[in-house]
């Protein structure tokens, strides 16, 4: 498969790195920061030092608890930054063992794409069927049923077979037919690296039997994710304001404007909108944004909301097109355990949605999914990193959507009411 250049979107990817232990993922993220000159002097100094005249470990860069330079993993989740002249972006650095998964899938939530690594010397791809190793399976499983838009799969440590096309081959062969058979259809590319060398990461791969892009430049090519922009509004209000800018009412009220990140659709002057949970309509007098007046706002942009009446809004609330929002009081929903106390059917947590906070609690467990297969098995709780689809009730009605079709109205946090520890995401299945 040949990775597709795209028309180039110059904002900011947010990506995770996803691999098993020592495949070479802290290498990876070390060479595109080396190259995209994105190390502080001191930093580069250091690592010198350290190699003392040996070729300098890349892997150092990432590896930033003290914990993870002794035990030579990664542990929590580490974000870095580099830009290049076409874009910015973000890295997600995931840890790789099948106890830290909760890292995993916080990393996912709100990445663009997720670069999954292979090590190739860890696999037999001789044999006739190639067997893809159970953590590459999991973690290209976890990206796709987070729903993280585009999977790229970097083919690593090249450089140590003798053939180095047969092996990429090979190995393409085993992943086209493993996203065939998961239903994976985010696939964005299947790229071969040497991180340790730097072969194809941020230049291209001198070998005659690959003409398709480096990981970087596939990289600068993926979309971000974008929800919808046409249709209905859905907005939730992060932020009330009283703005000095904007003329008061007849009555001498200064009007309010209702802040937040509009989670799909798009808002403008005039336009009729409903407020959840009053149910009280209006219509948008001003839109703001920056602090400044503009013709209309979408998806993805923060924006301030100014009405033509006095309405009583406030933090937690949400904003959509009349009758648009449709409150749920049972739904439905993936549910990925993050909590060393068990989840458990008939207790009750705190939910956040958007910015409003709701009780709820676990009606019932339908089944909790194989972390290698997503295969479904019986369950009557979930332990800490184990997913599940759920049934969950809510003291009060909230406007959910399915996460499939909207990240923001499909999400909750679940908040243990005790200790105030996060213990889990929900994922909006059906309401």
């Amino acid at each position: 498969m040949s990775a597709v250049l795209k028309q180039p979107d110059h904002r900011a990817l947010r990506f995770l790195t996803a691999g098993s232990v020592d495949d070479g993922k802290s290498t990876l993220i070390g060479r595109l920061l080396f190259d995209a000159q994105a190390i502080l002097a001191d930093q580069l100094d250091h690592l010198h030092k350290r190699a003392a005249g040996e070729p300098i470990d890349l892997s150092l860069l990432t590896d930033g608890l003290e914990a993870e330079r002794e035990q030579g993993i990664t542990i929590d989740v580490a974000y870095r930054y580099f830009a290049t002249r076409q874009r910015k972006f973000i890295i997600a650095d995931a840890p790789g063992h099948e106890q830290y998964t909760r890292n995993m899938v916080t990393a996912a939530a709100g990445s663009d794409a997720a670069v999954v690594l292979v090590d190739i010397t860890k696999i037999d791809w001789r044999a006739p069927v190639v067997q893809l190793l159970p953590q590459t399976r999991r973690h290209a499983l976890l990206a796709h049923l987070l729903r993280v838009p585009s999977i790229v799969f970097a083919v690593n440590k090249l450089d140590a077979v003798d053939e180095p096309q047969a092996a990429f081959e090979a190995t393409q062969t085993a992943l086209l037919a493993f996203a065939e058979e998961a239903g994976i259809r985010g696939v964005a590319g299947i790229i071969p690296v040497s991180a340790l060398r730097g072969d194809n990461v941020t230049q291209k791969l001198d070998a005659a039997w690959y003409d398709g892009p480096s990981l970087l430049q596939l990289l600068e090519s993926l979309p971000t994710t974008q929800e919808r922009t046409i249709g209905e509004l859905l907005q939730p209000v992060q932020y009330v304001a009283r703005d000095a800018g904007i003329e008061a009412d007849g009555a001498g009220h200064q009007p309010r404007v209702f802040w937040g990140r509009i989670a799909h659709g798009s808002v403008r002057a005039g336009d009729p909108v409903q407020v959840f949970p009053s149910g009280e309509q209006a219509t948008v007098a001003e839109v703001r944004r920056a602090g400044s007046t503009v013709a209309s706002a979408q998806a993805g942009e923060s924006a301030g909301i100014v009405l033509d009446r006095q309405l009583d809004i406030s933090r937690g609330d949400w904003i959509g097109s009349p009758g648009s929002l449709k409150p749920t009081q049972r739904f439905d929903a993936t549910l990925a355990w993050l909590d060393t106390e068990p989840a458990q059917p008939g207790r009750k947590y705190w939910v956040r949605h958007g910015n409003r906070w709701c009780q709820a609690r676990i009606a019932a467990i339908e089944h909790r999914l194989d972390i290698h297969t997503l295969e479904p098995t019986e369950a009557h709780e979930l332990a800490v990193n184990e997913i599940g689809h759920v049934t969950v009730e809510l003291q009060q009605p909230l406007p959910l959507e399915a996460y499939e079709t909207n990240r923001v109205g499909g999400a909750l946090i679940v908040v243990d009411p005790a200790s105030n520890r996060t213990s889990g995401a929900l994922l909006v299945r059906k309401t």
